[in-house]
Formats: C-alpha cells, sequence, structure tokens
C-alpha cells in the first residue's frame, strides 16, 4: 500500500508516518521545512524517521516540496503512484494568521487546490485532509457537533480550514473521489510543535521565566494527545468515505453529503480548564509555574470542546487519553531532547 503524507515532518505527520512505517506502508512524504518553527526539530524528526526506515529495510524519504508547487508536487507523485493521500500539510498557528495572511492563503488554499487536482487525476481512493476545531468559530453551543453551522470563523487559519472542507466536497462531487476532513481539537505530545501552549510552558517553566496566560487563564480546551490522533487516522484510512444515500436535500447534515465526503470531530471530549492544565504540568515537573495574566488574544476562542461520538461510529474508537499521562510523555520527551 502507496500512502502520500503531506506535512510528513509536522507534527502531527511524523506521528502518522511513523506508525505507517512501522506497520510496513510504503510512504511518501512530502515536506517544505519551512521557518514556522525552529527548521532543526523538523530535521530531527526526519531522521528519526529515517533511522526507522533503514532498521525496517524500507526505502523512504521527505520530497522538499511546496503544495503551491503544482508541477513538481504533480510529477513526484506520479513516479510513486500512491493509492491513498493524507494531507497533513499547511500552515498553522491562528495568531500569525492575524499577521500574516497571504501565507495561509498560498499554502492552505492555493496547495490544498492543487493536492486536490492531483487527487482527481490519480484516481485516489481514499482522501484524508487536516481540517480544526477552529472551524467552529463564535458558536458557543458545547460540545461542538459536525452538523454545526461552521459559517463565521473568527480568524483567517479557521476560514482556510472551512474553504478545504467546501472544495474536498465538491472534488468528491465532481469526481467520486472518498474524502475525509479531520478537526483536530488542540493537538498535543511527544515532538510538539514549539508555538503550542505546552511546549512554551515547559519551556519557560525549566528557565524560571513566567508563563503567559491569555484571558487571564479562563480558557477551556479539549487537548488531544497525539498517539489517539494518529490511531483515528490509522483506522479512517481503512474506511473512505461513502455517498450517505439518506442524505435529506430538504433538511441537509453538513458532516455528510450525497457525495462520498465526510467530516469528523477528533477531540478527546474532556475539556478541560487552563489551570488545570498549568498544574498538571507543575506537578509533572515540581515546578510552580509564575503566570503573567493577560486578556484574551484576537482570534482565539474562549472554550472548545468536541462531540466525538460520529467518529466513534464509524472506526469504533474516540481518543481518551487523559491530560496527566500525556503531560508526562511530553516531558520525558522534552527532557530527553533537549538533555536536561
Amino acid at each position: 500500500m502507496r500512502i502520500v503524507v503531506t506535512g510528513a515532518a509536522g507534527f502531527i505527520g511524523f506521528h502518522l508516518t511513523k506508525r505507517l512505517l512501522n506497520q510496513g506502508f510504503e510512504v511518501l512524504g512530502i515536506d517544505n521545512f519551512n521557518n514556522y518553527y525552529d527548521k532543526k526539530l523538523k530535521e530531527d524528526r526526519y531522521r528519526e524517521l529515517k533511522f526507522i526506515a533503514k532498521e525496517k529495510g524500507y526505502a523512504f524519504k521527505i520530497e522538499n516540496v511546496n503544495l503551491e508547487n503544482y508541477y513538481s508536487l504533480e510529477q513526484i507523485c506520479k513516479e510513486f503512484k500512491p493509492i491513498k493521500f493524507v494531507n497533513l500539510a499547511a500552515q498553522a498557528g491562528v495568531r500569525y494568521s492575524i499577521t500574516n495572511p497571504s501565507s495561509y492563503i498560498q499554502s492552505n488554499i492555493v496547495g490544498f487546490a492543487n493536492v486536490l487536482e492531483i487527487c482527481r487525476k490519480l484516481e485516489i481512493k481514499n482522501l484524508l485532509y487536516a481540517s480544526s476545531s477552529s472551524v467552529y468559530g463564535g458558536n458557543k453551543r458545547m460540545p461542538f457537533i459536525e452538523v454545526d453551522s461552521v459559517n463565521h470563523p473568527i480568524s483567517l487559519y479557521a476560514a482556510s480550514k472551512k474553504s478545504n472542507e467546501l472544495m474536498a466536497h465538491t472534488y468528491s462531487h465532481l469526481y467520486q473521489i472518498p474524502a475525509t476532513g479531520l478537526r483536530f481539537f488542540t493537538v498535543y505530545g511527544p515532538w510538539g510543535r514549539p508555538d503550542m501552549a505546552l511546549f512554551k510552558f515547559t519551556k519557560a517553566i525549566l528557565s524560571n521565566k513566567p508563563i503567559s496566560v491569555f484571558n487571564n487563564g479562563n480558557m477551556i480546551r479539549d487537548f488531544t494527545y497525539v498517539d489517539d490522533v494518529v490511531e483515528s487516522i490509522t483506522r479512517l484510512l481503512d474506511k473512505p468515505a461513502l455517498i450517505n444515500k439518506d442524505f435529506d436535500f430538504y433538511n441537509p447534515d453538513p458532516s455528510i453529503s450525497w457525495a462520498p465526503h465526510q467530516i469528523f470531530n477528533v477531540g478527546n471530549s474532556q475539556p478541560t480548564k487552563l489551570q488545570d492544565f498549568i498544574e498538571a504540568l507543575e506537578n509533572e515537573l515540581q515546578i510552580k509555574a509564575v503566570q503573567e495574566l493577560l486578556p484574551m488574544q484576537q482570534g482565539d476562542v474562549e472554550k472548545t470542546s468536541a462531540d466525538s461520538s460520529k467518529l466513534f461510529e464509524w472506526i469504533d474508537y474516540k481518543p481518551t487519553t487523559n491530560i496527566n499521562t500525556g503531560i508526562r510523555n511530553f516531558v520525558n520527551w522534552y527532557k530527553s531532547y533537549y538533555s536536561i
């Protein structure tokens, strides 16, 4: 089985590629190794993947290509001849989108359009693509359910992910490409992104520096451990989207379709107060954090909470790792990686 994973040197992409290699799949990784955060972390992830592939005797590489570069992307995918495609590459970060909007248009919209066009030409049998819980925008009703409206995004990042869902549905309708959108909820764990709260908090606390806590600490997040996300993706690779023959055109459910397209929340369904999250980290580090309480940042939401029952019904699995276990695993990795 040949699978393309874009963003393979990224956080989730690295963990997914590692799982697929260990399971014996042929994987073509694609990543542009941009400098949104420390490139060394991405390069070290790549080295880890090459080590696994070498141990198992696999040929493996990550092609350094921008998704916006259609012709290079098409050429390497044609040569590889994949059956399935997982698109995890994107310009990430809600706050960064406020000051750097053009990078989101190019990577998340133009780049994803190229992915869809390649999937059409290569007749891909199953496309999985990363969306985000941020698409729920200003919604206040909790937990978020896939049938909820997502027409009021509050960041360009969220808008780009909503655009991806609409684009993928259109290609599923026109060309019968089975496509599944995954709305990830605050994914964390070993090898995580340095711009995410857990990484930044850990670094600051160990350096005896204050941590920036927005909205005066009154935030709630549905923190989702990365291994749970990877397990969900690998199961979905075996269950492509199907046409829903019961689709009601007079009362349309936005999470399903008459086309082979569907959307799932991928969240832990255990919303956690940010202060409880910080306390769990303090307990693991055995250091008390100095908190700098700040107002809410533009583009942020106060609370997220996932209803993942639809995912469970489809693959008989949903994320369950508690934050104490997840934070412990992250801290152990962090101390090992940085030789602390």
